[in-house]
């Protein structure tokens, strides 16, 4: 019998503030539920809007910790009640002057498996996250879930393959990759990196983009959220560019161990010679 799961991931227009965002998103995950979803992800920091347009300490005010913060929370008995394994990225605040960009995976029992933090920090126009992010120190964890071993990746992360191989050491099967970027600036990569990286690494990528204008910035989120399976094909159509959207989609978990033995990959890789990769 086939190993499939049925994820569901958001991406979202921004409301103007935290309360009415999380329980937009809480409705959308229900519906996700009522369909069937056993797992959902959400956008990069997806409680707020994206402050990183600007450089100014008021939006500092974002932050909680993780996982004692009260989204955390709320998204734990969010998974009590739906059965379902919830992906949820928010702004962490770790202790004064320690500020992460940061993802926590919260079991179908509600319960914490842990946090990923975002490792590469983007420091450009329309992107000013170093003002508020440090580099991530938690290394690649690949969360044993009730659905299946899930990473996370966060948006420019995903421009460094380095990550998104550690992920499929660590056993991935679907990692989620929750971002903001907007039109124009790598909407041609954005069609092209998530399926390469499913096809080196051989696992199911959920990638996650943010849709509409907000307050802060000129950003255009073209949203165009998907599903990708080991072998590069969209798992049904995209989302729209436009507009918010819930997509739920069946992916077949069987097909990981299928491309494995079949591309081989992981059997050719050439350690040994790739010390040259990580010096400075």
């Amino acid at each position: 019998m086939a190993n499939v799961v049925r994820a569901a991931l958001v991406q979202a227009t921004w409301t103007g503030d935290t309360e009415s965002m999380v329980a937009k998103h809480e409705e959308h995950a229900r519906e996700a539920a009522r369909q069937g979803a056993k797992i959902i992800g959400f956008q990069e920091v997806f409680n707020a809007p994206y402050f990183c347009q600007v450089q100014e300490p008021e939006h500092y005010r974002w932050a909680e910790p993780v996982p004692d913060g009260p989204t955390t929370s709320r998204m734990q008995e969010l998974a009590r009640e739906t059965g379902m394994v919830i992906v949820v990225p928010v702004f962490e605040v770790e202790q004064s002057g320690f500020y992460y960009n940061t993802a926590v995976v919260i079991d179908a029992d509600g319960s914490v498996l842990g946090k990923y933090r975002k490792h590469h920090i983007p420091q450009v126009k329309g992107f000013w996250e170093k003002y508020y992010f440090k580099p991530g120190n938690l290394g690649w964890p690949v969360f044993d879930t009730a659905v299946g071993k899930v990473g996370v990746y966060i948006c420019y992360d995903r421009h460094f393959p380095e990550g998104w191989r550690q992920l499929g050491l660590n056993g991935a099967q679907l990692v989620y990759n929750p971002s903001a970027t907007h039109r124009g600036l790598s909407s041609h990569l954005w069609r092209l990196e998530q399926p390469a990286a499913a096809v080196a690494n051989e696992y199911f990528v959920a990638a996650i983009n943010r849709v509409g204008v907000e307050e802060y910035g000129d950003n255009d989120f073209y949203g165009t959220s998907y599903f990708v399976d080991p072998r590069g094909q969209f798992v049904g159509d995209t989302a729209s560019d436009k507009e918010e959207e819930l997509l739920v989609r069946d992916l077949d978990f069987d097909l990981v161990e299928e491309v494995r033995q079949q591309w081989a990959f992981y059997r050719d890789r050439r350690p040994d010679a790739y010390e040259g990769l990580v010096q400075p």
